[in-house]
Protein backbone atom coordinates (compact mmCIF):
# COMPACT_ATOMS: atom_id res chain seq x y z
CA UNK A 1 0.00 0.00 0.00
CA UNK A 2 1.50 3.32 -1.05
CA UNK A 3 1.79 5.98 1.64
CA UNK A 4 5.03 7.61 0.50
CA UNK A 5 3.41 10.95 -0.40
CA UNK A 6 1.77 11.33 2.99
CA UNK A 7 4.85 10.23 4.91
CA UNK A 8 7.07 12.64 3.00
CA UNK A 9 7.45 16.25 4.11
CA UNK A 10 5.55 17.74 1.17
CA UNK A 11 2.47 18.35 3.31
CA UNK A 12 4.37 20.16 6.09
CA UNK A 13 4.26 23.61 4.43
CA UNK A 14 0.48 23.35 4.10
CA UNK A 15 0.09 22.43 7.76
CA UNK A 16 2.47 25.24 8.75
CA UNK A 17 0.50 27.74 6.66
CA UNK A 18 -2.74 26.63 8.27
CA UNK A 19 -1.31 26.94 11.78
CA UNK A 20 0.31 30.31 11.10
CA UNK A 21 -2.91 31.62 9.59
CA UNK A 22 -4.85 30.52 12.64
CA UNK A 23 -2.33 32.23 14.93
CA UNK A 24 -2.56 35.47 12.90
CA UNK A 25 -6.12 36.25 14.07
CA UNK A 26 -6.25 38.57 17.10
CA UNK A 27 -9.10 39.97 19.22
CA UNK A 28 -10.71 43.09 17.71
CA UNK A 29 -10.52 44.98 21.01
CA UNK A 30 -6.74 44.68 21.32
CA UNK A 31 -5.09 48.15 20.73
CA UNK A 32 -1.91 46.54 19.51
CA UNK A 33 -3.92 44.60 16.99
CA UNK A 34 -5.59 47.84 15.73
CA UNK A 35 -2.16 49.47 15.42
CA UNK A 36 -0.83 46.46 13.50
CA UNK A 37 -3.75 46.74 11.09
CA UNK A 38 -2.42 50.10 9.88
CA UNK A 39 0.91 48.53 8.89
CA UNK A 40 1.43 47.88 5.16
CA UNK A 41 2.42 44.26 5.63
CA UNK A 42 -0.93 43.50 7.22
CA UNK A 43 -2.48 43.52 3.76
CA UNK A 44 -0.49 40.35 2.89
CA UNK A 45 -2.25 38.21 5.51
CA UNK A 46 -4.10 35.29 3.91
CA UNK A 47 -7.16 33.81 5.54
CA UNK A 48 -6.97 30.05 6.23
CA UNK A 49 -8.21 27.91 3.33
CA UNK A 50 -11.05 25.67 4.58
CA UNK A 51 -10.47 23.24 1.70
CA UNK A 52 -6.80 22.86 2.56
CA UNK A 53 -7.68 22.39 6.22
CA UNK A 54 -10.19 19.63 5.29
CA UNK A 55 -7.64 17.95 3.04
CA UNK A 56 -5.03 17.71 5.79
CA UNK A 57 -7.61 16.60 8.36
CA UNK A 58 -8.86 13.81 6.09
CA UNK A 59 -5.34 12.63 5.31
CA UNK A 60 -4.48 12.51 9.01
CA UNK A 61 -7.71 10.71 9.87
CA UNK A 62 -7.21 8.24 7.02
CA UNK A 63 -3.66 7.45 8.08
CA UNK A 64 -4.71 6.93 11.69
CA UNK A 65 -7.50 4.61 10.52
CA UNK A 66 -4.93 2.56 8.60
CA UNK A 67 -2.85 2.22 11.76
CA UNK A 68 -5.98 0.97 13.56
CA UNK A 69 -6.81 -1.44 10.65
CA UNK A 70 -10.12 0.37 10.14
CA UNK A 71 -10.54 -0.16 6.39
CA UNK A 72 -13.96 1.51 6.16
CA UNK A 73 -12.89 4.80 7.76
CA UNK A 74 -9.53 4.82 5.97
CA UNK A 75 -11.17 4.45 2.56
CA UNK A 76 -13.83 7.07 3.27
CA UNK A 77 -11.35 9.64 4.59
CA UNK A 78 -8.90 9.16 1.73
CA UNK A 79 -11.68 9.44 -0.85
CA UNK A 80 -12.79 12.70 0.80
CA UNK A 81 -9.19 13.91 0.64
CA UNK A 82 -8.97 12.97 -3.05
CA UNK A 83 -12.13 14.92 -3.85
CA UNK A 84 -10.66 18.01 -2.16
CA UNK A 85 -7.30 17.81 -3.92
CA UNK A 86 -5.95 18.35 -7.42
CA UNK A 87 -3.10 15.93 -6.71
CA UNK A 88 -3.48 12.68 -8.66
CA UNK A 89 -1.19 10.92 -6.16
CA UNK A 90 -3.80 11.32 -3.41
CA UNK A 91 -6.53 9.90 -5.65
CA UNK A 92 -4.23 6.99 -6.52
CA UNK A 93 -3.58 6.37 -2.85
CA UNK A 94 -7.28 6.49 -2.06
CA UNK A 95 -8.01 3.97 -4.81
CA UNK A 96 -5.39 1.50 -3.58
CA UNK A 97 -6.53 1.80 0.03
CA UNK A 98 -10.18 1.24 -0.88
CA UNK A 99 -9.41 -1.79 -3.08
CA UNK A 100 -7.16 -3.33 -0.43
CA UNK A 101 -9.95 -2.89 2.12
CA UNK A 102 -12.62 -4.27 -0.27
CA UNK A 103 -14.50 -0.98 -0.06
CA UNK A 104 -15.77 -1.13 -3.62
CA UNK A 105 -18.02 1.95 -3.76
CA UNK A 106 -15.28 4.09 -2.27
CA UNK A 107 -12.80 2.55 -4.71
CA UNK A 108 -15.02 3.46 -7.65
CA UNK A 109 -15.31 7.06 -6.47
CA UNK A 110 -11.56 7.36 -5.93
CA UNK A 111 -10.83 5.79 -9.30
CA UNK A 112 -13.07 8.27 -11.13
CA UNK A 113 -11.21 11.12 -9.45
CA UNK A 114 -7.81 9.55 -10.26
CA UNK A 115 -8.83 9.01 -13.85
CA UNK A 116 -10.02 12.59 -14.20
CA UNK A 117 -6.69 13.89 -12.91
CA UNK A 118 -4.34 11.43 -14.55
CA UNK A 119 -5.96 9.80 -17.59
CA UNK A 120 -5.94 6.18 -18.72
CA UNK A 121 -2.41 5.19 -17.77
CA UNK A 122 -1.13 1.85 -16.40
CA UNK A 123 -2.20 2.26 -12.79
CA UNK A 124 -5.66 3.56 -13.67
CA UNK A 125 -6.30 0.70 -16.08
CA UNK A 126 -5.10 -1.87 -13.59
CA UNK A 127 -7.41 -0.55 -10.86
CA UNK A 128 -10.31 -0.29 -13.32
CA UNK A 129 -9.75 -3.91 -14.34
CA UNK A 130 -9.74 -5.03 -10.70
CA UNK A 131 -13.05 -3.29 -10.06
CA UNK A 132 -14.49 -4.79 -13.23
CA UNK A 133 -13.39 -8.28 -12.20
CA UNK A 134 -15.07 -7.79 -8.83
CA UNK A 135 -18.30 -6.68 -10.53
CA UNK A 136 -18.21 -9.57 -13.03
CA UNK A 137 -17.85 -7.16 -15.97
CA UNK A 138 -15.45 -9.46 -17.79
CA UNK A 139 -15.44 -7.65 -21.14
CA UNK A 140 -14.52 -4.36 -19.49
CA UNK A 141 -11.82 -6.06 -17.44
CA UNK A 142 -10.47 -7.76 -20.56
CA UNK A 143 -10.21 -4.47 -22.47
CA UNK A 144 -7.97 -2.91 -19.82
CA UNK A 145 -5.93 -6.05 -19.11
CA UNK A 146 -5.33 -6.64 -22.82
CA UNK A 147 -4.08 -3.05 -23.15
CA UNK A 148 -1.68 -3.70 -20.28
CA UNK A 149 -0.54 -7.06 -21.67
CA UNK A 150 0.36 -5.45 -25.00
CA UNK A 151 2.53 -2.72 -23.51
CA UNK A 152 5.96 -2.51 -25.20
CA UNK A 153 8.44 -5.10 -23.98
CA UNK A 154 5.86 -6.87 -21.83
CA UNK A 155 6.13 -4.17 -19.17
CA UNK A 156 2.42 -4.32 -18.38
CA UNK A 157 2.34 -7.98 -17.36
CA UNK A 158 3.31 -7.15 -13.81
CA UNK A 159 0.17 -5.02 -13.49
CA UNK A 160 -1.87 -7.83 -15.10
CA UNK A 161 -0.47 -10.33 -12.58
CA UNK A 162 -1.31 -8.13 -9.61
CA UNK A 163 -4.86 -7.60 -10.89
CA UNK A 164 -5.54 -11.29 -11.51
CA UNK A 165 -3.94 -12.51 -8.29
CA UNK A 166 -5.96 -9.95 -6.34
CA UNK A 167 -9.26 -11.21 -7.77
CA UNK A 168 -11.68 -12.85 -5.35
CA UNK A 169 -12.77 -15.51 -7.87
CA UNK A 170 -9.59 -17.42 -8.74
CA UNK A 171 -11.28 -19.52 -11.41
CA UNK A 172 -12.61 -16.41 -13.16
CA UNK A 173 -9.13 -14.92 -12.97
CA UNK A 174 -7.72 -18.08 -14.54
CA UNK A 175 -10.22 -17.94 -17.39
CA UNK A 176 -9.39 -14.28 -17.97
CA UNK A 177 -5.69 -15.20 -18.08
CA UNK A 178 -6.37 -17.81 -20.76
CA UNK A 179 -8.42 -15.31 -22.76
CA UNK A 180 -5.57 -12.78 -22.63
CA UNK A 181 -3.14 -15.32 -24.02
CA UNK A 182 -5.48 -16.60 -26.75
CA UNK A 183 -6.60 -13.13 -27.79
CA UNK A 184 -10.11 -11.73 -28.00
CA UNK A 185 -12.54 -13.61 -30.17
CA UNK A 186 -10.78 -16.97 -29.87
CA UNK A 187 -13.01 -19.82 -28.81
CA UNK A 188 -12.47 -21.19 -25.30
CA UNK A 189 -10.24 -24.24 -25.41
CA UNK A 190 -8.10 -22.98 -28.30
CA UNK A 191 -4.41 -23.49 -27.69
CA UNK A 192 -2.04 -20.65 -26.88
CA UNK A 193 0.74 -22.01 -29.08
CA UNK A 194 0.83 -18.83 -31.13
CA UNK A 195 1.22 -16.46 -28.18
CA UNK A 196 4.21 -14.11 -28.36
CA UNK A 197 5.30 -12.38 -25.15
CA UNK A 198 8.10 -10.38 -26.72
CA UNK A 199 11.86 -10.50 -26.59
CA UNK A 200 12.51 -10.50 -22.84
CA UNK A 201 12.87 -14.00 -21.33
CA UNK A 202 12.03 -12.60 -17.88
CA UNK A 203 8.54 -11.73 -19.16
CA UNK A 204 8.03 -15.32 -20.32
CA UNK A 205 9.14 -16.62 -16.93
CA UNK A 206 6.92 -14.14 -15.05
CA UNK A 207 3.85 -15.08 -17.12
CA UNK A 208 4.65 -18.75 -16.62
CA UNK A 209 4.84 -18.21 -12.86
CA UNK A 210 1.46 -16.48 -13.03
CA UNK A 211 0.07 -19.52 -14.83
CA UNK A 212 1.24 -21.75 -11.97
CA UNK A 213 -0.32 -19.51 -9.33
CA UNK A 214 -3.61 -19.53 -11.24
CA UNK A 215 -3.56 -23.36 -11.44
CA UNK A 216 -2.87 -23.36 -15.19
CA UNK A 217 0.01 -25.84 -15.18
CA UNK A 218 -0.63 -26.84 -18.80
CA UNK A 219 -0.10 -23.24 -19.91
CA UNK A 220 3.04 -22.96 -17.75
CA UNK A 221 4.47 -26.03 -19.48
CA UNK A 222 3.77 -24.60 -22.96
CA UNK A 223 5.35 -21.25 -22.06
CA UNK A 224 8.37 -22.93 -20.47
CA UNK A 225 8.99 -25.07 -23.55
CA UNK A 226 8.60 -22.18 -25.96
CA UNK A 227 10.76 -19.96 -23.76
CA UNK A 228 13.67 -22.40 -23.77
CA UNK A 229 13.32 -23.01 -27.51
CA UNK A 230 13.46 -19.28 -28.15
CA UNK A 231 16.02 -17.95 -25.68
CA UNK A 232 18.25 -20.84 -24.50
CA UNK A 233 19.24 -18.88 -21.38
CA UNK A 234 20.12 -20.46 -18.01
CA UNK A 235 17.10 -18.73 -16.45
CA UNK A 236 14.62 -20.18 -18.96
CA UNK A 237 16.11 -23.65 -18.59
CA UNK A 238 15.95 -23.38 -14.80
CA UNK A 239 12.33 -22.25 -14.97
CA UNK A 240 11.36 -25.03 -17.41
CA UNK A 241 13.04 -27.58 -15.13
CA UNK A 242 11.11 -26.29 -12.10
CA UNK A 243 7.87 -26.61 -14.08
CA UNK A 244 8.72 -30.22 -14.87
CA UNK A 245 9.54 -30.95 -11.24
CA UNK A 246 6.23 -29.37 -10.21
CA UNK A 247 4.51 -31.79 -12.59
CA UNK A 248 6.40 -34.72 -11.03
CA UNK A 249 8.79 -35.15 -13.98
CA UNK A 250 12.18 -35.07 -12.22
CA UNK A 251 13.91 -37.08 -14.93
CA UNK A 252 12.53 -34.71 -17.56
CA UNK A 253 14.05 -31.79 -15.63
CA UNK A 254 17.44 -33.50 -15.54
CA UNK A 255 17.28 -34.32 -19.25
CA UNK A 256 16.40 -30.74 -20.11
CA UNK A 257 19.59 -29.40 -18.52
CA UNK A 258 21.72 -32.28 -19.75
CA UNK A 259 20.61 -31.64 -23.34
CA UNK A 260 21.25 -27.92 -22.95
CA UNK A 261 24.80 -28.53 -21.72
CA UNK A 262 25.45 -31.07 -24.45
CA UNK A 263 24.29 -28.58 -27.09
CA UNK A 264 26.53 -25.90 -25.58
CA UNK A 265 29.56 -28.21 -25.71
CA UNK A 266 28.93 -29.10 -29.35
CA UNK A 267 29.32 -25.46 -30.40
CA UNK A 268 33.00 -24.68 -31.15
CA UNK A 269 34.52 -22.09 -28.82
CA UNK A 270 31.45 -22.14 -26.61
CA UNK A 271 32.83 -23.89 -23.53
CA UNK A 272 34.06 -20.85 -21.64
CA UNK A 273 31.13 -18.56 -22.29
CA UNK A 274 29.56 -16.90 -19.25
CA UNK A 275 26.08 -18.15 -20.22
CA UNK A 276 27.30 -21.74 -20.15
CA UNK A 277 28.94 -21.28 -16.75
CA UNK A 278 25.63 -19.94 -15.46
CA UNK A 279 23.85 -22.87 -17.08
CA UNK A 280 26.06 -25.31 -15.15
CA UNK A 281 25.41 -23.43 -11.91
CA UNK A 282 21.64 -23.59 -12.52
CA UNK A 283 21.83 -27.31 -13.34
CA UNK A 284 23.88 -27.97 -10.20
CA UNK A 285 21.30 -26.11 -8.11
CA UNK A 286 18.56 -28.30 -9.57
CA UNK A 287 20.52 -31.46 -8.78
CA UNK A 288 21.12 -30.18 -5.26
CA UNK A 289 17.38 -29.63 -4.79
CA UNK A 290 16.84 -33.22 -5.93
CA UNK A 291 19.40 -34.49 -3.41
CA UNK A 292 21.97 -35.60 -6.00
CA UNK A 293 24.87 -33.68 -4.46
CA UNK A 294 27.69 -35.70 -6.00
CA UNK A 295 26.32 -35.12 -9.50
CA UNK A 296 25.83 -31.42 -8.73
CA UNK A 297 29.52 -31.15 -7.86
CA UNK A 298 30.46 -33.13 -10.98
CA UNK A 299 28.50 -30.74 -13.22
CA UNK A 300 30.39 -27.77 -11.75
CA UNK A 301 33.68 -29.58 -12.32
CA UNK A 302 33.19 -29.11 -16.06
CA UNK A 303 34.50 -25.97 -17.69
CA UNK A 304 36.69 -23.14 -16.30
CA UNK A 305 37.23 -23.08 -12.54
CA UNK A 306 37.73 -20.36 -9.94
CA UNK A 307 37.63 -20.15 -6.15
CA UNK A 308 33.87 -19.66 -6.05
CA UNK A 309 33.22 -22.68 -8.26
CA UNK A 310 35.59 -24.73 -6.12
CA UNK A 311 33.71 -23.62 -2.98
CA UNK A 312 30.35 -24.54 -4.49
CA UNK A 313 31.66 -27.99 -5.47
CA UNK A 314 32.91 -28.52 -1.93
CA UNK A 315 29.57 -27.42 -0.46
CA UNK A 316 27.67 -29.98 -2.53
CA UNK A 317 30.09 -32.74 -1.55
CA UNK A 318 29.72 -31.76 2.12
CA UNK A 319 25.95 -32.21 1.86
CA UNK A 320 26.25 -35.70 0.45
CA UNK A 321 27.69 -38.97 1.74
CA UNK A 322 31.26 -38.01 2.62
CA UNK A 323 32.65 -41.55 2.38
CA UNK A 324 30.96 -42.25 -0.95
CA UNK A 325 32.24 -38.94 -2.33
CA UNK A 326 35.78 -39.29 -0.98
CA UNK A 327 37.34 -39.72 -4.43
CA UNK A 328 35.73 -36.45 -5.59
CA UNK A 329 36.88 -34.72 -2.40
CA UNK A 330 40.48 -35.81 -3.00
CA UNK A 331 40.37 -34.76 -6.65
CA UNK A 332 39.00 -31.34 -5.72
CA UNK A 333 41.59 -30.93 -2.95
CA UNK A 334 44.42 -31.58 -5.40
CA UNK A 335 42.95 -29.14 -7.92
CA UNK A 336 42.68 -26.35 -5.35
CA UNK A 337 46.16 -27.11 -3.97
CA UNK A 338 47.64 -26.85 -7.46
CA UNK A 339 46.31 -23.33 -8.02
CA UNK A 340 48.91 -20.57 -8.21
CA UNK A 341 50.22 -18.92 -5.07
CA UNK A 342 49.99 -16.79 -2.98
CA UNK A 343 46.76 -18.35 -1.79
CA UNK A 344 43.94 -15.91 -0.92
CA UNK A 345 42.09 -16.35 2.37
CA UNK A 346 39.04 -17.82 0.63
CA UNK A 347 41.20 -20.63 -0.81
CA UNK A 348 42.92 -21.29 2.53
CA UNK A 349 39.52 -21.65 4.17
CA UNK A 350 38.41 -24.00 1.39
CA UNK A 351 41.54 -26.15 1.76
CA UNK A 352 40.77 -26.46 5.46
CA UNK A 353 37.19 -27.50 4.77
CA UNK A 354 38.26 -30.06 2.19
CA UNK A 355 40.79 -31.45 4.65
CA UNK A 356 37.98 -31.87 7.15
CA UNK A 357 35.86 -33.71 4.57
CA UNK A 358 38.85 -35.98 3.92
CA UNK A 359 39.15 -36.54 7.68
CA UNK A 360 42.62 -34.98 7.85
CA UNK A 361 41.96 -32.81 10.88
CA UNK A 362 45.56 -31.83 11.55
CA UNK A 363 45.88 -30.51 8.00
CA UNK A 364 42.63 -28.60 8.41
CA UNK A 365 43.91 -26.90 11.57
CA UNK A 366 47.06 -25.90 9.71
CA UNK A 367 45.14 -24.32 6.83
CA UNK A 368 42.78 -22.43 9.15
CA UNK A 369 45.75 -21.05 11.11
CA UNK A 370 47.07 -19.48 7.89
CA UNK A 371 43.98 -17.29 7.43
CA UNK A 372 45.02 -13.78 8.43
CA UNK A 373 43.14 -11.93 11.17
CA UNK A 374 42.29 -9.03 8.90
CA UNK A 375 40.62 -11.24 6.31
CA UNK A 376 36.86 -11.66 5.93
CA UNK A 377 37.28 -15.43 6.28
CA UNK A 378 39.16 -15.22 9.60
CA UNK A 379 36.05 -15.49 11.77
CA UNK A 380 34.84 -18.62 9.94
CA UNK A 381 38.31 -20.17 10.23
CA UNK A 382 38.29 -19.55 13.99
CA UNK A 383 34.90 -21.19 14.38
CA UNK A 384 35.98 -24.24 12.38
CA UNK A 385 39.12 -24.41 14.51
CA UNK A 386 37.04 -24.51 17.70
CA UNK A 387 34.94 -27.35 16.31
CA UNK A 388 38.05 -29.34 15.36
CA UNK A 389 39.62 -28.78 18.78
CA UNK A 390 36.45 -30.16 20.40
CA UNK A 391 36.38 -33.12 18.01
CA UNK A 392 40.01 -34.00 18.75
CA UNK A 393 39.48 -34.10 22.51
CA UNK A 394 40.77 -30.61 23.25
CA UNK A 395 37.51 -29.26 24.70
CA UNK A 396 39.23 -26.81 27.07
CA UNK A 397 41.17 -25.28 24.17
CA UNK A 398 37.96 -25.03 22.14
CA UNK A 399 36.18 -23.18 24.94
CA UNK A 400 39.14 -20.90 25.50
CA UNK A 401 39.18 -19.98 21.82
CA UNK A 402 35.44 -19.26 21.81
CA UNK A 403 35.70 -17.07 24.90
CA UNK A 404 38.49 -15.11 23.20
CA UNK A 405 36.25 -14.75 20.15
CA UNK A 406 33.41 -13.42 22.33
CA UNK A 407 35.68 -10.66 23.56
CA UNK A 408 37.01 -9.89 20.07
CA UNK A 409 33.56 -9.53 18.47
CA UNK A 410 31.71 -8.07 21.46
CA UNK A 411 30.61 -5.05 19.41
CA UNK A 412 29.39 -7.11 16.43
CA UNK A 413 25.96 -8.52 17.26
CA UNK A 414 25.75 -10.96 14.35
CA UNK A 415 29.17 -12.50 14.98
CA UNK A 416 28.74 -12.52 18.77
CA UNK A 417 25.45 -14.37 18.45
CA UNK A 418 27.12 -16.98 16.24
CA UNK A 419 29.82 -17.55 18.87
CA UNK A 420 27.22 -18.18 21.58
CA UNK A 421 25.31 -20.55 19.30
CA UNK A 422 28.45 -22.54 18.53
CA UNK A 423 29.52 -22.66 22.18
CA UNK A 424 26.10 -23.95 23.19
CA UNK A 425 26.24 -26.58 20.47
CA UNK A 426 29.64 -27.80 21.60
CA UNK A 427 28.87 -27.89 25.34
CA UNK A 428 25.52 -29.51 24.60
CA UNK A 429 27.39 -32.32 22.84
CA UNK A 430 24.47 -33.22 20.60
CA UNK A 431 21.82 -33.40 23.30
CA UNK A 432 23.79 -35.08 26.09
CA UNK A 433 24.08 -31.94 28.23
CA UNK A 434 21.33 -29.53 27.27
CA UNK A 435 21.35 -27.85 30.69
CA UNK A 436 24.86 -26.56 29.97
CA UNK A 437 23.75 -25.40 26.51
CA UNK A 438 20.79 -23.53 28.01
CA UNK A 439 23.17 -21.78 30.42
CA UNK A 440 25.19 -20.56 27.41
CA UNK A 441 22.01 -19.28 25.73
CA UNK A 442 21.10 -17.49 28.97
CA UNK A 443 24.48 -15.77 28.97
CA UNK A 444 24.13 -14.92 25.29
CA UNK A 445 20.71 -13.35 25.82
CA UNK A 446 22.10 -11.21 28.61
CA UNK A 447 24.59 -9.78 26.11
CA UNK A 448 22.10 -9.72 23.21
CA UNK A 449 18.61 -9.30 24.68
CA UNK A 450 15.85 -10.79 22.52
CA UNK A 451 18.27 -12.00 19.85
CA UNK A 452 15.95 -14.13 17.67
CA UNK A 453 18.58 -16.78 16.95
CA UNK A 454 19.34 -17.31 20.63
CA UNK A 455 15.67 -17.26 21.65
CA UNK A 456 14.84 -19.88 19.03
CA UNK A 457 17.79 -22.10 19.95
CA UNK A 458 17.06 -21.85 23.69
CA UNK A 459 13.43 -22.74 23.05
CA UNK A 460 14.41 -25.91 21.19
CA UNK A 461 16.89 -26.84 23.90
CA UNK A 462 14.29 -26.30 26.63
CA UNK A 463 11.73 -28.39 24.75
CA UNK A 464 14.24 -31.25 24.43
CA UNK A 465 14.58 -31.50 28.25
CA UNK A 466 10.85 -31.08 28.99
CA UNK A 467 11.08 -27.45 30.09
CA UNK A 468 8.02 -26.88 27.94
CA UNK A 469 6.71 -23.67 29.52
CA UNK A 470 10.08 -21.98 29.03
CA UNK A 471 10.23 -23.14 25.40
CA UNK A 472 6.75 -21.77 24.72
CA UNK A 473 7.61 -18.48 26.43
CA UNK A 474 10.70 -17.98 24.26
CA UNK A 475 8.86 -18.80 21.04
CA UNK A 476 5.97 -16.48 21.88
CA UNK A 477 8.45 -13.73 22.70
CA UNK A 478 10.20 -14.25 19.38
CA UNK A 479 6.90 -14.06 17.49
CA UNK A 480 6.02 -10.77 19.20
CA UNK A 481 8.63 -8.96 17.11
CA UNK A 482 8.94 -11.44 14.23
CA UNK A 483 5.34 -12.58 13.65
CA UNK A 484 6.13 -14.02 10.21
CA UNK A 485 9.06 -16.18 11.30
CA UNK A 486 7.97 -19.48 9.78
CA UNK A 487 10.42 -21.58 11.81
CA UNK A 488 9.24 -20.09 15.11
CA UNK A 489 5.58 -20.50 14.11
CA UNK A 490 6.26 -24.12 13.25
CA UNK A 491 8.22 -24.82 16.42
CA UNK A 492 5.56 -23.27 18.64
CA UNK A 493 2.78 -25.06 16.77
CA UNK A 494 4.52 -28.42 17.04
CA UNK A 495 5.31 -27.91 20.74
CA UNK A 496 1.71 -26.98 21.53
CA UNK A 497 0.40 -29.96 19.57
CA UNK A 498 2.86 -32.41 21.09
CA UNK A 499 3.03 -31.23 24.70
CA UNK A 500 -0.20 -29.34 25.48
CA UNK A 501 -3.93 -29.47 24.89
CA UNK A 502 -3.87 -26.29 22.72
CA UNK A 503 -4.33 -28.25 19.50
CA UNK A 504 -6.52 -25.66 17.74
CA UNK A 505 -3.97 -22.90 18.26
CA UNK A 506 -1.24 -25.29 17.14
CA UNK A 507 -3.07 -25.96 13.88
CA UNK A 508 -3.49 -22.24 13.20
CA UNK A 509 0.21 -21.57 13.80
CA UNK A 510 1.35 -24.44 11.57
CA UNK A 511 -1.05 -23.41 8.80
CA UNK A 512 0.47 -19.91 8.86
CA UNK A 513 3.99 -21.36 8.79
CA UNK A 514 3.09 -23.56 5.82
CA UNK A 515 1.67 -20.56 3.96
CA UNK A 516 5.01 -18.79 4.45
CA UNK A 517 7.07 -21.85 3.44
CA UNK A 518 4.91 -24.06 1.21
CA UNK A 519 6.19 -27.60 0.89
CA UNK A 520 8.81 -27.30 3.67
CA UNK A 521 9.28 -30.89 4.98
CA UNK A 522 9.64 -29.91 8.65
CA UNK A 523 6.39 -27.92 8.53
CA UNK A 524 4.56 -30.68 6.63
CA UNK A 525 5.73 -33.05 9.38
CA UNK A 526 4.26 -30.71 12.02
CA UNK A 527 1.01 -30.47 10.05
CA UNK A 528 0.77 -34.25 9.95
CA UNK A 529 1.53 -34.47 13.66
CA UNK A 530 -1.10 -31.93 14.70
CA UNK A 531 -3.67 -33.71 12.51
CA UNK A 532 -2.75 -36.93 14.33
CA UNK A 533 -3.19 -35.23 17.69
CA UNK A 534 -6.58 -33.97 16.53
CA UNK A 535 -7.58 -37.51 15.58
CA UNK A 536 -7.59 -36.95 11.80
CA UNK A 537 -5.59 -40.05 10.87
CA UNK A 538 -6.09 -39.94 7.09
CA UNK A 539 -5.06 -36.28 6.90
CA UNK A 540 -2.09 -37.03 9.16
CA UNK A 541 -0.84 -39.85 6.92
CA UNK A 542 -1.24 -37.67 3.83
CA UNK A 543 0.84 -34.80 5.25
CA UNK A 544 3.49 -37.06 6.78
CA UNK A 545 3.91 -38.97 3.52
CA UNK A 546 4.43 -35.67 1.70
CA UNK A 547 7.05 -34.68 4.26
CA UNK A 548 8.81 -38.06 4.12
CA UNK A 549 8.84 -38.07 0.32
CA UNK A 550 10.58 -34.72 0.34
CA UNK A 551 13.03 -35.55 3.13
CA UNK A 552 13.88 -39.04 4.39
CA UNK A 553 14.44 -37.83 7.92
CA UNK A 554 14.38 -40.35 10.82
CA UNK A 555 12.12 -38.15 12.98
CA UNK A 556 9.61 -37.84 10.14
CA UNK A 557 9.90 -41.63 9.78
CA UNK A 558 9.10 -41.95 13.49
CA UNK A 559 5.96 -39.82 13.15
CA UNK A 560 4.74 -41.47 9.93
CA UNK A 561 5.38 -44.91 11.35
CA UNK A 562 3.43 -44.10 14.52
CA UNK A 563 0.37 -42.87 12.63
CA UNK A 564 0.48 -45.94 10.34
CA UNK A 565 0.79 -48.20 13.38
CA UNK A 566 -2.16 -46.61 15.16
CA UNK A 567 -4.13 -46.84 11.90
CA UNK A 568 -3.60 -50.62 11.89
CA UNK A 569 -1.03 -50.63 9.07
CA UNK A 570 1.75 -52.15 11.15
CA UNK A 571 3.78 -53.71 8.33
CA UNK A 572 4.02 -50.34 6.59
CA UNK A 573 5.00 -48.76 9.90
CA UNK A 574 7.84 -51.24 10.44
CA UNK A 575 9.09 -50.66 6.89
CA UNK A 576 9.23 -46.88 7.43
CA UNK A 577 10.96 -47.30 10.79
CA UNK A 578 13.55 -49.65 9.26
CA UNK A 579 14.32 -47.01 6.62
CA UNK A 580 14.70 -44.41 9.35
CA UNK A 581 17.12 -46.60 11.32
CA UNK A 582 19.28 -47.03 8.21
CA UNK A 583 19.58 -43.24 8.08
CA UNK A 584 20.33 -42.81 11.82
CA UNK A 585 20.31 -45.91 14.00
CA UNK A 586 20.70 -43.83 17.16
CA UNK A 587 17.95 -41.26 16.60
CA UNK A 588 16.34 -40.67 19.98
CA UNK A 589 12.81 -39.89 18.73
CA UNK A 590 12.75 -42.90 16.40
CA UNK A 591 14.05 -45.35 19.00
CA UNK A 592 11.60 -44.09 21.66
CA UNK A 593 8.69 -44.43 19.24
CA UNK A 594 9.58 -48.01 18.28
CA UNK A 595 10.12 -48.98 21.92
CA UNK A 596 6.81 -47.44 23.00
CA UNK A 597 4.71 -49.03 20.27
CA UNK A 598 6.37 -52.13 18.88
CA UNK A 599 8.44 -53.73 21.63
Amino acid sequence: MKTDWFRSREWLPAVAAMLLAACATTPAGNPQARMAATQPLQRLDVAPDPGQRDLIANLLAGELALVDSDAVTAARRYVDAAQASEDAAIAEQATHIAIAGRQWEAAQAALLRWQALHGDEVGVRQARAMLALHAGANDSAFADLAWLAHRPGGSGWRAVSQALLGAEDKNAAGLMFERLLRGDGAAPGNTIQAVDLGHDPQVWIAVGQLAIRLDRGDIARILAQRGTDRFHTPETYAWAAQVKIGAGDKEGARKLFADALRNAKSTPGNEGREDNARLRVAYAALLGDLGDFAQASAVLAQGPQNDRIYAARAAYLAHGDAKANMAQVETLYRQVLAESQPRPAMRLLLLGQLSELAERKADALKWYAEVGEGEDEWFDAQQRTAILLQDTGRAADAMSLLHELEARVADEAKALGEVFLLEAELVGDKGKSQADAIAVYDRGLQALPDDPRLLYARALACASVDRVDEAIHDLRRLLEFKPDNADALNALGYTLADRTDKKAEALTLIEKALALKPGEPAILDSMGWVQYRLGNLDAAVEQLRRAYTKQRDPEIAAHLGEVLWVSGRKDEARQVWDEGRKKDAGNKVLLETIKRLAS
